[in-house]
């Protein structure tokens, strides 16, 4: 029986188990000495390894990775980074043979890319990963690696091993010779690659963003603090594949890793990153109206044992979601859809029913329409689909409904979904139901039969809005997703979609061509009569009967009712070529208050100085309590990347008409413009948000002259008595 020369993976791992690895933190044992099966030529002996520099400063800013709080080398796939291996004597490239190995996972195993090894003298072997000599000065030995455009990402860990007659000498576990390996955007044949620089500076150096949210005709937005450079944070994204034993032979596929990573964010089924929680009782957790950022949840998720973190909504999925995509290197945005259907049939529409009485009958209504939904888009190359469905990907980890087994949606391909074509993985049925499913409107009798008397096919994704580069007001991308609302290519896109995706019975809108209506409300103040006016305009030829059911109800901004507070029929006759109006409806509202008031950021330079050089800055923080109510269980959190952890200050209560002044002092690490976010949330005052972005931290820091700066804004923000409704504007 022959045997290799020496043995191509750990001694212990070759009797052929057969075993997946799903953990990048598990380790194998690695020993120093490993004996060959068979003898070799004598050669030159007694070459030792003293010290192996990963010259980590250099590489680290060659591989774009220098923003990342960690002394340990990153690297990016198929681009060289040097390490310098100091040897006890000169090293002899033509008679000495030495070996370079990284390892992930407690199997490392070459046919799955988990053990990689590098020679370097006189036995030259190079498998996916490349090295080659660099330099020789003396006794030390600078090599140049270039890991595989497709290799694994994640945690490697580094040896030297010196061959011998008698078997491998390697060098000792140490952390410090440690490397991550992450997807490259920078290169034009990774999966990730993108080819402008504005872009990649925007979807993957970015640490901060703007969220959107409102509705499609009053877009709000709240700052959120991506910080996928934080300490502890890489790690923390890790633990999430690992926690959800993700294999490391699907590491290397981006479109693997977004899959996973749509499921993993989610705790429904699978013990996931985050609870999601739309009860409007959060008193297990935190609201996620209260959060600013990610690093604080998912450094608190490995701080507590990967337990899920409790609460997460939507916004709080998508911006955590980036942070792990933008992390791992996978150029990333959050979006949001304005009025975004959710289609819990999988018919490719909304179908709302109505009772008898003109109610919303919720045992027969399955699918509801949310005021807006967030979601992410990745940019990868789709190597599972033609390529012209390459580019941005949308995906979703707000656990709405099941895929392959669990809540997760996507990766989707954009292109494919505005061209209906929907047979492509992964959801895109769902996706394109989200954002362009026609809204049918069914009459129940007490029979339970069932008659479509409304079609609104414009009223599903009014518009989709991503932040702009370089910039935090919104970029209108709906045309990325669909044509023109009516228009012959987006009816044609509709008619592909219900070929390749379900078959749908025909149906026609029942209301009368040429008769138009519409509903208007005024806006009001707290305890005022709320106006409804109902306008009809006739252009037909005939005279027209109306008939009309008015129903008011509190409604979730998943588009899901509580209260029913108003339930009235009108009617109407129309003559030809004339319009009614009918302004007799009046609600009396006492759940909406719109107020305006003054939250403060300032900021003070003290006479300090740390190591860095770098002035310390005090941050105060003032409120005043507007209301004529108490505010209890209030939390005041203060956040900023690349400025300070986030801080978090807890009030049993704000007494109205009460200030509170929250100060915390940080010392800025880094040059450059700054965010600076504070975020004020209890239950009877939501998401009360405000950010400082005019505040440079430059050289002149240094100087010791204080100053002071104060940024006020007023903030309106519409409030639910019982929590149920938080839109918030800056």
């Amino acid at each position: 029986m022959s045997c290799p020369l020496y043995p191509t993976q750990p001694c212990e791992l070759q009797r052929g188990r057969i075993s997946i690895d799903s953990s990048n933190s598990h380790e194998s044992k690695s020993p120093e000495f490993e004996a060959f099966y068979v003898l070799r030529p004598r050669g030159p002996s007694g070459l030792s390894v003293l010290s192996i520099d990963m010259c980590v400063s250099e590489n680290k800013k060659a591989h774009n990775t220098d923003k990342y709080k960690c002394s340990t080398l990153i690297v990016r796939r198929n681009k060289e980074f040097t390490i310098i291996i100091k040897f006890d004597r000169a090293f002899n490239a033509e008679q000495d043979d030495v070996q370079i190995e990284f390892m992930i996972g407690s199997l490392p195993n070459e046919n799955k890319g988990t053990y990689i090894t590098l020679s370097i003298g006189k036995r030259k072997h190079n498998g996916h990963w490349k090295g080659r000599v660099v330099e020789i000065q003396g006794h030390d030995v600078t090599v140049g690696i270039t890991p595989d455009a497709s290799c694994i990402i994640g945690r490697f860990r580094t040896f030297v091993a010196v061959m011998t007659d008698l078997g491998k000498w390697r060098t000792q576990r140490n952390v410090d010779t440690d490397l991550y390996v992450l997807f490259n955007p920078w290169d034009p044949a990774d999966q990730v690659y993108m080819d402008k620089e504005e872009d990649r500076q925007e979807y993957v150096m970015n640490d901060v963003g703007t969220i959107y949210n409102g509705e499609f005709n009053n877009i709000t937005s709240r700052s959120w603090n991506f910080g996928q450079f934080e300490e502890g944070v890489l790690d923390a994204c890790l633990m999430v594949m690992d926690a959800g034993k993700v294999p490391l032979l699907f590491r290397g596929n981006a479109t693997e890793v977004v899959r996973q990573g749509s499921a993993l964010l989610n705790a429904q089924d699978d013990d996931g990153l985050m609870v999601g929680n739309w009860s409007g009782d959060y008193s297990g957790g935190t609201a996620p109206t209260a959060w600013t950022g990610s690093p604080e949840i998912l450094l608190k998720y490995v701080k507590e044992g990967c337990d899920p973190v409790c609460f997460a909504q939507c916004w709080v999925f998508a911006g955590v979601l980036n942070t792990l995509m933008r992390c791992l290197g996978i150029p990333s945005r959050v979006i949001t859809n304005f009025f975004s259907a959710h289609d819990n049939t999988g018919n490719l529409k909304t179908d709302i029913v109505l009772d008898d009485d003109g109610k919303v009958d919720r045992s027969r209504t399955k699918d509801s329409v949310w005021n807006y939904h967030c979601w992410n888009e990745v940019y990868v190359k789709r190597l599972d689909l033609p390529e012209k469905y390459s580019g941005w990907q949308v995906v979703d980890s707000t656990p709405q409904e099941t895929s392959d087994g669990l809540y997760r949606c996507g990766p989707t391909s954009v292109n494919a979904i505005k061209e209906g074509e929907l047979s492509y993985p992964f959801d895109a049925k769902f996706v394109f139901a989200e954002v362009n499913s026609d809204v049918i409107y069914h009459k129940s009798d007490k029979s339970g039969k069932m008659e479509i008397i409304y079609v609104d096919s414009a009223y599903i994704g009014k518009i989709l809005v991503t932040k702009k580069k370089g910039s935090s007001t919104y970029e209108d991308i709906t045309s990325t997703y669909k044509y023109q609302e009516g228009s012959l290519k987006e009816r044609e896109a509709m008619q592909t979609a219900v070929r390749r995706g379900v078959s749908t019975e025909d149906y026609l809108p029942l209301t009368e061509a040429g008769v138009d209506f519409e509903l208007q409300a005024d806006t009001i103040k707290m305890g005022d009569n709320l106006k409804l006016t109902l306008n009809i305009k006739n252009q037909t030829s005939h005279t027209c009967t109306l008939s009309a059911t008015i129903t008011g109800c509190v409604v979730y901004y998943t588009g899901i009712t509580s209260t029913t507070f108003k339930h009235e029929n009108k009617s109407a006759i129309v003559e030809a070529s004339k319009s009614e109006s009918d302004t007799s409806v009046s609600v009396n509202l006492l759940i909406i208050l719109r107020l305006s008031y003054n939250f403060v950021i300032t900021t003070k330079k003290k006479k300090i100085v740390n190591g860095l050089g770098h002035s310390e800055v005090m941050i105060s923080v003032d409120f005043q309590n507007p209301y004529n109510f108490n505010l209890q269980n209030v939390q005041l959190r203060i956040d900023g990347p690349g400025l300070i952890p986030t801080k978090l200050k807890h009030y049993s209560q704000i007494l109205p008409g009460a200030s509170v002044k929250y100060k915390v002092s940080l010392f800025p690490q880094s040059l450059g413009k700054k965010v600076l976010m504070a975020c004020l949330d209890c239950p009877l005052l939501r998401q009360v948000t405000n950010h400082d972005t005019g505040n440079k931290i430059e050289k002149r820091q240094e100087k010791r002259n204080r100053r002071e700066t104060q940024l006020q804004s007023s903030l309106y923000h519409c409030f639910a008595s019982r929590s149920k409704y938080v839109f918030t504007k800056n």
